[in-house]
């Protein structure tokens, strides 16, 4: 078997094991636990808490004393484990230990993003294979995997249920295993090994010192608010027309038609050189913004019946929302922080990202569903105006696209450095 097929099936499986529930436990959580919007946001806060250090930690560990693949194949093995117990969780009065089990998920799998990619690294170097080549097409295979898992928890019509957990935690098991089989990434026994401070990007704080970098990090934490919201609450969204559109394709299959927006963001990472050399930084984070309002105001006035196709579009949308943000961003962070401290300013963006903003975001998203829920003082159901709720986060992401290019200052040369274009290509 070659390597780099070995590689596609540790990537594939890195990514089903979070595409068999990040899209679809929040449904679950909602419409069958009946866990409030505030609980089901905290849950997903939980990855947000976890990048802050635990990304750091673990590459600290494989830095210095233990194999990567061995660091990966023990995570999963761990976060297999916790969800096999999150699965035995079956009422709402259980909600502050399922809070725990997932947060310490999270602490397991959270780091595994970073590790896949620091063993797919480093085997590929062994073997005289060219990184920035060869690890694209590899890496795809992860999207690939996460799309395969929606679809599948979607045709066992699983997204009601805690079996999606099964699943998850069935395949974090094989990848667990598997991982111990990978050829060996022992830790860097030459070089200058990172400190503490360099692990956890805090060295690169120093970046704000520079008006445009302290506005871009403040912005990435703002806008990371948004990077979780609909993968929590769009299965429950979809959920609350089961009465009024019961057989829509959007009822029957949640998954799928929510799976379009992975699709999309495959496709619109091929548009990210274009889009960075032809307007620049501020334009291509400002375009992110905007797909961020109509991502979410195509949902306010969407429904899975004669609203598909606005639907659909919103998933189409994600894509630029997604990719011009989070991709655009690491790029420049790449290119404007010093080569000594890039690493951490990479550490420092998912910080304000994934971790602060994600958080934020999982948290206050919860509180505007709650805000905007009532309970039928008849049949004692929870009923939520799901239009104000999403038009709510549209605003949102409206007074950002609004105060950024007014605040960022950077002027864009449309010509490519060097060094930029060997990123960009």
């Amino acid at each position: 078997m070659s390597i780099r097929f070995r590689l596609i099936i540790m990537n594939f499986l890195e990514f089903f094991v979070w595409g068999a529930w990040l899209i679809s436990l929040g449904g679950y959580l909602i419409g069958v636990l009946k866990f409030s919007g505030g609980q089901v946001g905290a849950i997903y806060g939980t990855m947000g808490l976890a990048s802050l250090f635990m990304p750091a930690l673990m590459g600290i560990v494989a830095d210095r004393w233990v194999n990567a693949e061995r660091v990966l194949g023990v995570l999963h093995l761990i976060g297999a484990a916790l969800l096999l117990w999150a699965s035995t969780i079956d009422s709402v009065d259980q909600y502050p230990l399922f809070y725990l089990i997932m947060l310490f998920n999270s602490m397991a799998f959270m780091p595994t993003i970073a590790m896949n990619n620091t063993v797919s690294y480093s085997i590929l170097q062994k073997n005289g294979l060219e990184v920035v080549k060869d690890f694209p097409p590899i890496r795809v295979w992860g999207t690939v995997g996460f799309i395969v898992a929606m679809w599948m928890i979607d045709f066992l019509d699983l997204t009601k249920s805690a079996a999606q957990l099964y699943v998850s935690a069935g395949s974090g098991i094989v990848l667990g295993i598997y991982a111990f089989t990978m050829p060996a990434c022992p830790p860097s026994s030459g070089g200058q090994q990172k400190t503490w401070v360099q692990a956890l990007g805090l060295d690169a704080f120093v970046l704000f010192k520079q008006q445009k970098m302290l506005v871009f990090f403040i912005f990435s934490l703002l806008l990371g608010a948004a990077l979780q919201i609909t993968n929590a609450f769009g299965g429950a969204f979809l959920d609350d027309f089961k009465q009024s559109y019961p057989d829509s394709f959007g009822v029957k299959h949640p998954n799928l038609l929510l799976s379009i927006s992975q699709i999309s963001e495959t496709l619109f990472i091929l548009t990210i050189p274009f889009f960075l050399q032809k307007f620049g930084i501020k334009r291509v984070m400002l375009i992110s913004m905007i797909a961020w309002v109509f991502r979410f105001g195509l949902f306010g006035i969407g429904n899975p019946g004669d609203g598909l196709h606005w639907l659909v579009l919103s998933m189409i949308i994600y894509g630029m929302a997604f990719d011009f943000f989070n991709i655009s961003g690491s790029l420049f962070v790449e290119k404007e922080a010093d080569s000594s401290i890039r690493a951490s300013a990479q550490g420092l963006f998912m910080i304000m990202t994934n971790g602060i903003g994600a958080y934020l975001g999982g948290s206050i998203s919860g509180w505007v569903v709650d805000y905007f829920s009532t309970v039928n003082t008849v049949t004692k159901e929870i009923q939520r105006d799901w239009p104000s709720i999403w038009f709510s986060f549209a605003g949102y992401a409206l007074v950002l696209s609004i105060f950024f290019p007014l605040l960022f200052r950077y002027k864009h040369e449309q010509k490519p450095s060097e060094h930029e274009g060997e990123l960009l290509h």
